[in-house]
């Protein structure tokens, strides 16, 4: 599709086609009804709790097709389903059409941005409050089906309200996807209730920590929490209502500290004391891993069928990655495993874990998908590939006929820093700007067009360790999130052929929608004072890891 540009086009992501303005507008204000079609009910209880409490308007429901002064929501199954059609019409009307409810819900977030920052607000800024959007035609549709964020909360645990503010956030740049990181060696966060101490002793640290796994210090409060189970389905059913899928991760065999601090019996019993095990308190990879028996097998698949029951997600990530194989090396009982499985080493060994909660996962109807090592011994059939060591481990996995999430560290690991300087907050990785991001690319050169089908989209990571909470979480997320979702979504050319600096100008009205959510993002001129590394005397660069030079395409 072909994108026709106005002088006052600031919507991000872009639109595959705009057309317009032209001398036809409309107005929002208390005379505006909502008249909304079978199937779209959620994108108007959306309408009514965001647009009605940002300008204060009832946005009563009309039964009159010939309304003026109306949004109207419509579907139209000729259009893909999540594609959208806005058009301003004459007597005060928008209508959103979508090829099914998620593309009306995108379709309203594209009207939401068009009424100003205004609009991102949670109760009116002025005393009468309205907003004229001038005429045009807007034809959408999305580039990749999955397009996505993880947020680790295991690391840092972030409270439930700030899991919905991220929800909606996600929903207002047109990403769909919540990868929660619910499990590692620092951290238990959901609810099993067959295997309550997963919580009671696996939702805490004593201390964590600060910085980078090298610093010598420490931040010595206890740190932890978790979800309920209702708290999780409240998660799932808001991100629902805003055509968002949550995606949880359940790590194993590796990352699995505190699983194993809670439940000893489930390490490598003759090879380390692990009743001496705790959740573990500094980052990096952990050696203690799952040991490999049935009894570990039938305890995960208890936590599965209670995850199963909470999230409805095709898709249960399952980790797979960093695994150190050195117990299982040392352990008889996992070498007589290896035997008797025959599954020939250590690697064979991890494939065994995959590959059976593969199969477990399909009986039931859903599919397994994990990080990039779970290629090691044999992938296992069905499964899908979060390819985060680099391009390589998804376009082996696509050109084997697997499905394929890419997310490379290299460049979409949004815990890397943004910018060099002293002055910005724990540095790590390389640095990617808001232009780097923007420049990415999720289906390397070279990849055959079958295999190429087989990528489902991209996702951005956000990995807690340096981010302790809601605003430094923001400060590393945004504003680079808004190009990411710009790449996820629109058909944009080659990364060298980018139009940055147009982007860039859209972003000086994206700012001040960020604003008004209350985004705590990284102004483009650098840190706030409050937003700076804090530097303790001769600490000043032992605290991070960060990389220098220009990231390698691997």
């Amino acid at each position: 599709m072909t994108r026709t540009q106005t002088k006052d086009d600031d919507l991000i992501p872009a639109p595959s086609r705009v057309e317009g303005p032209n001398r036809r507008a409309f107005l929002l204000d208390r005379r505006t009804t909502l008249d909304a079609a079978p199937g779209t009910e959620t994108t108007a209880r959306w309408l009514r709790t965001t647009l009605g409490a940002a300008f204060g308007l009832p946005l009563r429901d009309t039964a009159d097709e010939n309304a003026t002064h109306s949004i109207r929501l419509r579907l139209d199954d000729t259009l893909a389903p999540e594609a959208y059609r806005l058009d301003v019409l004459t007597n005060q009307v928008a209508e959103i059409t979508g090829g099914g409810p998620a593309g009306v819900f995108w379709g309203a977030q594209t009207l939401r941005q068009l009424l100003g920052p205004d609009a991102f607000r949670k109760a009116p800024a002025k005393k009468e409050p309205a907003a004229v959007v001038t005429a045009r035609t807007i034809e959408d549709a999305p580039r990749f089906g999955w397009r996505g964020l993880l947020l680790d909360v295991s690391r840092h645990f972030l409270p439930k309200d700030d899991v919905l503010r991220y929800v909606d956030l996600l929903a207002a740049h047109k990403l769909n996807v919540l990868h929660l990181h619910l499990t590692d060696d620092q951290g238990w966060r959901i609810e099993i209730r067959r295997h309550p101490r997963l919580t009671e002793v696996g939702s805490w640290r004593a201390r964590s920590k600060w910085g980078h796994r090298a610093s010598p210090l420490w931040d010595e409060t206890p740190h932890g929490g978790f979800y309920t189970q209702d708290d999780i389905r409240e998660i799932v059913a808001y991100a629902a209502e805003r055509h968002v899928t949550v995606v949880p991760e359940i790590d194993l065999p590796g990352h699995s500290q505190a699983a194993i601090a809670a439940y000893p019996e489930l390490g490598n019993t003759d090879v380390v004391d692990t009743t001496a095990l705790t959740v573990w308190d500094t980052w990096g990879v952990n050696p203690n891993v799952l040991a490999p028996t049935e009894g570990v097998l039938r305890f995960y698949e208890g936590v599965f069928e209670e995850v199963l029951d909470l999230f409805p997600s095709p898709f249960v990530h399952v980790g797979g990655d960093e695994c150190p194989k050195d117990q299982w090396k040392a352990s008889p009982a996992a070498q007589a495993r290896i035997e008797e499985l025959g599954v020939g080493d250590e690697d064979g060994l991890q494939s065994w874990f995959i590959r059976h909660f593969d199969r477990w996962l399909a009986a039931r109807g859903r599919r397994l998908i994990g990080w990039d090592e779970i290629l090691e011994g044999g992938l296992a059939e069905g499964a899908a590939v979060s390819s985060w060591r680099g391009y390589a481990g998804g376009v082996a996995a696509a050109e084997a006929g697997h499905d394929v999430v890419m997310c490379p560290e290299q460049h979409v690991y949004l815990d890397h820093r943004q910018a060099p300087g002293d002055e910005e907050p724990m540095p790590i990785g390389y640095v990617r700007t808001l232009e780097d991001v923007y420049r990415f690319e999720p289906v390397p050169p070279g990849l055959s067009p079958e295999a190429a089908a087989h990528i489902l989209g991209t996702q951005a990571n956000v990995w807690t360790e340096v981010m302790e909470n809601r605003s430094r979480i923001d400060y590393q997320v945004f504003p680079r999130l808004a190009a990411f979702a710009e790449v996820a979504w629109s058909a944009l050319p080659a990364p060298e052929a980018r139009d940055y600096s147009g982007f860039e100008r859209r972003m000086h009205t994206h700012y001040r929608r960020l604003d008004a959510l209350g985004v705590d993002y990284r102004p483009p001129a650098g840190p706030h004072p409050r937003q700076q590394r804090p530097a303790p005397e001769g600490l000043e660069r032992s605290l991070g890891r960060p990389l220098e030079g220009t990231p390698p395409i691997v």
